[in-house]
């Protein structure tokens, strides 16, 4: 038989294998053990969710002036697509599908490159809006610079 404790220390993958059992419940209620193979992405981001109790989704946004939001996603745990919107002067709605917005369960914060102050808040169970306010001319208003964002939907 392998001695497991001589295998070379490696430096997982999203992508690799980790051999695990996962018990499964067959018709008749017997509890069986299957061995399956895990991601180490799947690993993680049960880790993630189960541990802390929320998901998250964190992003870098930019915008020019009069356009929507790009979003650089630092990290996306929630298993949703944003979709980002500009809805007026200093004013970007991310919409997402289904209703994972619930009042108790949302959590957000931001910031941005001064001169800009900005502000996010859950506006329905599937958007949220963040708004950005200028310290100089309504014309900055009108674009985002390095707007960071942490949005949290807790279990």
């Amino acid at each position: 038989m392998a001695n497991i404790s001589t295998y070379p220390i490696g430096t997982p993958a999203q992508g690799d294998l980790i051999p695990g059992t996962q018990k499964y419940t067959n018709s008749s209620g017997k509890t069986e053990n299957l061995t399956k193979n895990f991601t180490v992405a799947n690993i993680a981001a049960f880790a993630n969710s189960y541990s802390l109790g929320y998901t998250v989704y964190s992003a870098v946004l930019n915008a020019g002036a009069g356009a929507a939001p790009t979003a650089t996603v630092l990290q996306n745990t929630t298993g949703l697509t944003f979709t980002w919107t500009r809805t007026g002067t200093g004013n970007f709605v991310a919409t997402v599908s289904g209703t994972p917005f619930a009042a108790s369960k949302f959590w957000a914060m931001s910031s941005a490159k001064v001169p800009q102050l900005t502000s996010i808040v859950r506006t329905s169970t599937n958007t949220c809006r963040l708004d950005v306010v200028a310290s100089n001319t309504a014309a900055a208003e009108n674009s985002l610079t390095e707007g960071y964002i942490e949005i949290r939907i807790y279990s």
